[in-house]
Order: C-alpha cells, then structure tokens, then sequence
C-alpha cells in the first residue's frame, strides 16, 4: 500500500474530471476569495471590531471550505481512505502542497469565525462551552489574520494550478488560470460575503464597508475579462491543438455556458443592474441581491465552462 490516492469519475460518467471538482473549485474559490476581500477591508482601516462583513465572511468561508472539501472526498475513489491524502506527501505533487495549505486554511478560518461570530455566540446558550475556547484564542488572531490571508490567496491560485497541471487540455493547461481563478473568486467570494451580511447581519447598504466593496468591483471584474481575454487570445493563436479548443468558445453546448452564463449573466448582469438603475442601485435592495446572484452564478459557470469544456477539447 504505497499510500496513494485516486481521483475517479465518481459521482459523474464521461470524463477524469466530473462535476463534484468543479463544485469543490467553485466553494474553494468562494471561500478563498470572501476572507480575502474582508481581511483586505480589515488591515487597510485598520478595524479592530467584528463587522458584519467579517462575520458573513469569516462564516460563508467555513461553509464553502467544508462542503468543497466534502465534494473532493466523495469523487475520491474510495472516500473512506481520504486521510491517506493527510498522511503521505509528496511535494512534487500539486495537490499534495495544496493539501498542506487547506490543512493549515481550514483550521485557521475556523479560528476566526469563531472570533468574530464571539457576540451572536454569546446569545445561543448551547454554545457557551466555546466562549472559554474563544478568550483563549484571542491572543493569537493578529497573526492568524495575517497567515489565513495569504492561505486564502493561496486556496485561490490553487484550484487553478490544480487543474492548469491537465497538459493535454489546451483550455486548462494556461499559467493565466490561476490570476482567473484569484479574480474570479475575490468577486463571487466577496458578493456571497455582501449579501449575507445585509441580510444576515443586518449590514447597512451604504456603510463604508459596503462603499469600498462597491468601487472594488469594477476593477476586479475588469481583471477576471482581462485573464479571459488572455486565454481566448493565446487559443486563436496558437498551435493548431490550441486553435482546435477555441472551438469550445463559438460551438456547442459549453459556447452557450459561457456567453450566456458567464458573460451574460457573470459580467453583464451586474452590469446592467448598474446603469439600469443608476444612482438608485446603492439603494435598491433587490438590485443589490440580484447583481451579488449574477456574480456567484457567473462564476459557477465559469468553473463549469473551464473544467468541462477544457476536457472535452483535448489535444
């Protein structure tokens, strides 16, 4: 037994690489991306209390880790042996490096939900036993701040360096997927963050966490178009591998996922919802919601497209 483990079709049929990764990738990017942008928020005004963007970030980060690594675990090929994966290395190996970062990630997000969500803890009398857990782990959050910060960028660029390792999938096989997958998670990730803090805790639309996420945006979509951009370029231009997967961009079933979904939906939603209400989208709660749905939903076709049309256009 030499320790090693397989990833299979699991829950899916046709392809090396089925559905349940591009869930995993999707949650990864998401949980990623929403402590980044909050952690971000929380170095540069140096804030020193738990905001409700922290907290819906911190809390939508555990969540998305939790169910991505539950997806990864069941499309193993046997999923009861996943702690293999903990136990045997080898760092040539992009996942192993990447399961070392999530095996430190993990905990430390776990550290600073807990932290931040200390207040609505206190009101739930059956979780009192953590409130002694918590004073305890005061002490180290600064720094743990700091290293989560940078293992949340890391989670990031690692589903993308994951997948970018597949040389016989033009699509995938890019040193640009990883930028793709940073910006694409800091703006889904930072949208989901958004959204449960206003309707979870009780953020104000026009608070000034909300005035930077709002500025933030617009450069960090510019940015994920901009890396799209790069890999539809260096497909045209290619070799003639190349130029057979930029097929997946005009023709079939994933063209329709990506322009309608990702730039459809991903980019030109919350686009739209902008110029179409004008000074009235920082007060419309419904556009608010509506443009955070597009920018997550875009982004889980983004994963989708990528990963699926990457496989079926092989060299």
């Amino acid at each position: 037994m030499d320790g090693t483990l397989e990833f299979s079709m699991g829950l899916s049929d046709g392809i090396a690489w089925p559905w349940p990764i591009a869930v995993y990738l999707f949650f990864a990017g998401i949980s990623g991306g929403a402590l980044s942008v909050a952690l971000f928020i929380r170095f540069y005004k140096k804030q020193t209390v738990n905001t409700p963007f922290l907290k819906a970030s911190a809390l939508v980060s555990f969540i998305t880790i939790a169910l991505g690594m539950l997806c990864l675990v069941l499309d193993l090929t046997n999923p009861l042996f996943f702690w293999r994966i903990l136990v045997y290395y080898n760092l040539n190996s992009v996942m192993s490096v990447g399961v070392i970062a999530l095996s430190a990630y993990i905990p430390l997000v776990a550290l600073i939900a807990l932290i931040a969500l200390e207040d609505e803890i206190k009101r739930i009398p059956l979780l009192h036993p953590l409130l002694p857990i918590i004073d305890k782990l005061r002490g180290v959050r600064r720094p743990s701040e700091m290293l989560v910060l940078v293992l949340a960028l890391s989670v990031c660029a690692y589903t993308g360096f994951l997948i970018s390792a597949l040389i016989r999938f033009p699509i995938i096989n890019t040193s640009v997927l990883p930028a793709l997958f940073v910006a694409s998670g800091l703006s889904a990730g930072a949208a989901a963050a958004k959204m449960l803090a206003v309707g979870m805790f009780k953020e104000d639309l026009h608070s000034q966490d909300m005035k930077i996420l709002h500025g933030a945006e617009w450069p960090i979509m510019l940015a994920e178009a901009l890396f799209l951009f790069m890999i539809i370029m260096s497909l045209m231009t290619g070799n003639a591998g190349a130029q057979s997967a930029f097929e997946a961009f005009h023709s079939g079933t994933w063209s329709m996922v990506f322009w309608l979904g990702v730039v459809g939906l991903g980019f030109g939603g919350p686009l739209l919802l902008n110029f179409a209400t004008g000074k009235q989208f920082s007060h419309s709660a419904k556009a608010f919601y509506l443009s955070g749905l597009c920018a997550v939903s875009g982004m889980m076709c983004l994963r989708m497209f990528i990963l699926y049309a990457g496989q079926n256009f092989a060299i």
